[in-house]
């Protein structure tokens, strides 16, 4: 059960480190949207290369937090049976969703995905615009990152199911546990 609480702090670990770096990227998309807004209004000017950056930097950064969003309970979520439910409720819903509908989603995404990215590599595509930015490449290349790192993701939580229901959630650190009821009181009372 420990190597099992250590792949879930390992994928955790990973995917905190990924959405840390990456959700810094959203600062640069102000910045270069908001230029692009002064030099077409201001300036009555447009560079192509710099519309397509905050669109690439955009795309990179979603796909790429995926599974830091996952990671921290920010994704889409029916919380109407769940929010309220126990510990272990919680964890057999997980368990389920995880192997009936993330991991065969990520499993169709990459497996789709994958001729897709490995032509735009081949050809080394760039900008559909002329005078648009090179390397579309490497932004579809994030679509594979994204059903990884989200399947990783999935994974991690169906171990940490694992571990609720046969009694192990303490090998896991706090931030890593499902909420308590004794959290959820301190929640809604601030």
């Amino acid at each position: 059960m420990r190597a099992i609480a250590f792949v879930v702090r390992a994928i955790s670990g990973l995917n905190a480190v990924i959405g840390h770096v990456f959700s810094w990227l959203s600062l640069a998309i102000v910045l270069v949207c908001f230029t692009v807004v002064v030099q077409r209004y201001v300036f009555a000017t447009s560079i192509l290369w710099m519309r397509d950056l905050y669109i690439w930097l955009n795309g990179a950064m979603f796909t790429a937090v995926a599974g830091f969003a996952l990671l921290r309970n920010n994704h889409v979520r029916v919380d109407v049976f769940y929010r309220p439910a126990g510990v272990r409720r919680k964890a057999i819903v997980d368990l389920i969703g995880v192997i009936f509908f993330l991991l065969p989603f990520c499993t169709v995404v990459f497996v789709y995905a994958w001729p897709f990215v490995a032509r735009s590599w081949r050809i080394y595509e760039g900008s559909a615009n002329v005078g648009g930015m090179p390397g579309l490449f490497i932004l579809k290349t994030f679509i594979l990152g994204f059903a990884v790192l989200v399947g990783l993701q999935g994974i991690a939580m169906a171990l940490r199911s694992i571990l609720v229901l046969t009694g192990n959630e303490e090998l896991l650190p706090e931030n890593l546990r499902y909420e308590s009821e004794e959290q959820k009181r301190q929640e809604t009372a601030v």
